[in-house]
């Protein structure tokens, strides 16, 4: 009985922990604002590849860009947000990205290269509806990938994690492996209802590397899959892969990619690279 109460003490104290670094870190100039919109988003997400209702963006954006906004209100929407820095892309907002403009790219999003990080879950009923919380505000750590939108054509998505975890997975199941593709609803990483949210940090507008960056994320790809690396749980991982290319491109220093936060924040980020 006392092991017992001892393991639900530390799970509750794991827990207090991470919901406390989950509501104090990355908050904005807002916290609150923060908060509320997470709240709304997690509220109206949705399953089974449905769109999220006009009544769900209405509330949860509509103040900011109104209930009918064009793609260049969205886009001038995503230019004062990643001003910051960092800011949300969620479920709600790339549904109706999609709706009025067909894909994602630089008519809807500045081009640039960007850091999406986002919480892990499963996607379909009954079990999103509770680990979509869970893993949102009580699992601090995060999952990270690259999005890059060049200024013509689609965005892409580079994507790093256990080749079983990918659709269609070819050999080992257990190795370490990443997909460069298209960001749509296919992707591996693309809001979905249990991971509705996802923090996007800008790392680079510098047209010249924007426009290299598929060429290089390639190169990463195919230089992962000869090391033939097994994935770990803590490193190396997904995120130990994007942290290495972030640094490997001069976008992120060593001593920020392996800082207290980050370990935290993205288990694996300054591990040595696979």
């Amino acid at each position: 009985m006392i092991a017992g109460q001892g393991a639900a003490g530390f799970v509750a104290l794991f827990a207090v922990v991470n919901l406390t670094l989950s509501l104090s870190t990355f908050r904005g100039e807002d916290p609150a604002s923060r908060t509320a919109h997470e709240l709304g988003v997690l509220w109206f997400s949705t399953t089974d590849g449905r769109s999220t209702s006009d009544t769900a963006f209405r509330l949860v954006h509509g103040g900011e860009v109104g209930p009918n906004p064009t793609a260049a209100d969205i886009r001038a929407h995503f230019e004062r947000a990643s001003e910051g820095g960092t800011f949300l892309l969620d479920q709600v907002m790339i549904d109706r990205m999609q709706a009025v403009n067909g894909r994602i790219d630089s008519r809807v999003m500045p081009p640039g290269v960007y850091v999406g990080a986002h919480a892990l879950g499963p996607d379909d009923p009954p079990m999103v509806w509770v680990t979509k919380w869970l893993a949102q505000y009580l699992l601090f750590p995060r999952h990270a990938y690259i999005l890059v939108v060049p200024a013509q054509g689609e965005a892409i998505a580079f994507s790093a994690s256990q080749e079983g975890k990918f659709t269609n997975p070819v050999g080992d199941r257990q190795q370490l492996t990443a997909r460069l593709t298209p960001f749509n609803d296919t992707a591996y990483d693309f809001p979905s209802s249990g991971e509705a949210l996802h923090e996007m940090t800008i790392v680079s507008r510098d047209p010249a590397m924007v426009a290299d960056a598929p060429t290089r994320l390639e190169a990463a790809r195919h230089n992962l899959e000869a090391q033939d690396a097994a994935y770990g749980l803590f490193a190396p991982n997904s995120n130990t892969v994007v942290g290495c290319i972030l640094e490997g491109a001069g976008l992120m220093s060593p001593k920020t990619r392996s800082s207290t936060l980050l370990a935290l924040r993205a288990p694996g980020m300054g591990a040595t690279c696979p």
